[in-house]
């Protein structure tokens, strides 16, 4: 076999392309959706910037929780080896099963509808046009995934400072739109705890999707401790973005505006700097969900590849191609299932609401069983060196564990209330089918 065109993943990623791929996961189209309804929800500015603030500080407790288990156990699979290694090939077949068909293909269709909305007010291709729209870039994106890791890092690194150029846009603006002398009214009411915990629903949706750079941890260059730098300093890049974002919503528009606000961000641009410029935040906005669509195809993949060289009736979606650093039947696999999801959506009322009803229940319940994988393999794995240990264990990854399974409770809430948690039981029904003839192809 060819050295060139097989085997496995090298350390090809720099710390700062790492950081562009998280960044461009976490930042998509919700900061641009969010703040109006966390607004809404609290009642209050004070709380409002507290939720995001507290958004960061969770997700910082997630990402140490996977810093322990990337640095321990770096493999291109990340939660999927992670899952393997502590409950079994079983579970974690079904996780690689979700990923493949719900999770990230749900995201990357999700991202693409949105992408497709705007296109679609600039260009109309017909009634289909969003979803033409949207097929056009899961096709495109792929074929640049094709092309090599390092021409995604590229492309990566270049959307992430086009989607960061448009909240700093955005925060300069809620400078300058700021009324002269006016200063919100902080804390003066505290919502009920239910209120609250819906707001950080909403919060912790937009901070989702830096769990993703476990998939790179066998790729980072730097050894295993690289990939802890790499999620502090993401999550940090993006708390102060989005917290500053926000306080920009709230001093440009006030609170009253920004609560009642269906587009908040190209509200407080045009108020600062005319109609045009408030137009012309739209194609950042379409940057954001091409950086993130980018970056979780790339994440995505390697879910495929890792479950491949795992399940003997799987091989045929594995392959690495070392020379280009990426896994290319998977790539193709994933790109087959997003297309299939936009057509799916494209039959539904609403595509981007039909993905979010389809990707939220199956998302969390199974970040909250990584959670769980940390406690299960510090029992297992006693004498294995870790490179990084959780702070303040077992606190930490409790409160993590606590918070995935109350965000997976409220997204089959969700789910339920718009009659759709079919779809998420019959997709997963279907991976222990597959499971099921896997394991029989493997006696």
């Amino acid at each position: 076999m060819n050295d060139a065109t097989e085997q496995t993943p090298r350390a090809l990623l720099r710390g700062r392309d790492a950081v562009a791929i998280i960044v461009g996961i976490v930042i998509g189209a919700g900061i641009y959706r969010t703040p109006p309804m966390v607004a809404g929800v609290t009642g209050d500015a004070g709380w409002m910037l507290a939720m995001w603030v507290a958004g960061g500080v969770v997700s910082l407790i997630g990402a140490l929780c996977y810093a322990e288990l990337a640095s321990t156990y770096p493999h291109t699979g990340g939660d999927y080896h992670f899952l393997t290694r502590a409950f079994g090939r079983n579970v974690s077949f079904l996780y690689a099963w979700a990923k493949a068909t719900v999770i990230n293909t749900g995201s990357i269709a999700l991202l693409s509808f949105v992408f497709g909305d705007y296109l679609s007010r600039i260009v109309s291709l017909g009634p289909f046009s969003t979803a033409i729209w949207a097929a056009f870039i899961v096709v495109a994106l792929t074929i640049v995934n094709l092309m090599s890791l390092e021409a995604s890092a590229r492309t990566q690194n270049w959307l992430t400072v086009a989607e960061v150029a448009g909240l700093v846009l955005v925060i300069v603006a809620g400078t300058v739109a700021a009324p002269s002398g006016a200063t919100p009214v902080y804390f003066a009411s505290t919502p009920p705890l239910g209120l609250m915990g819906l707001a950080m629903v909403f919060v912790l949706l937009t901070y989702g999707g830096w769990n993703e750079a476990a998939y790179l941890s066998a790729e980072v260059r730097g050894g295993h401790r690289a990939i802890v730098g790499t999620l502090v300093v993401s999550i940090a890049i993006i708390t102060v973005l989005y917290v500053a974002t926000n306080a920009s919503l709230l001093a440009g528009l006030g609170f009253g505006d920004l609560a009642k606000s269906k587009a908040a961000p190209a509200d407080v641009v045009t108020r600062a700097f005319g109609d045009v410029a408030g137009n012309a935040l739209a194609g950042f906005v379409a940057v954001t969900v091409l950086t993130s669509i980018n970056a979780t195809m790339l994440v995505g993949a390697r879910t495929n590849y890792a479950l491949s060289g795992d399940w003997a009736s799987l091989r045929i979606i594995g392959g690495w191609n070392a020379a280009r650093g990426v896994p290319v039947r998977a790539h193709l696999v994933q790109s087959a299932i997003a297309l299939a999801l936009v057509a799916f959506g494209a039959a539904q009322k609403d595509g981007f609401e039909a993905m979010v009803e389809f990707t939220a229940p199956v998302f969390w319940g199974f970040l909250t069983l990584v959670g769980i994988a940390l406690f299960r393999l510090r029992a297992k794995d006693r004498d294995r060196a870790r490179p990084f240990s959780v702070p303040l264990y077992p606190l930490t990854p409790a409160i993590f564990v606590v918070v995935c399974a109350y965000l997976c409770y409220s997204g089959i809430g969700y789910a339920v209330s718009r009659s759709a948690i079919h779809v998420s039981l019959i997709v997963m029904a279907a991976g222990v089918v597959a499971l099921l003839l896997a394991r029989i192809k493997a006696r």
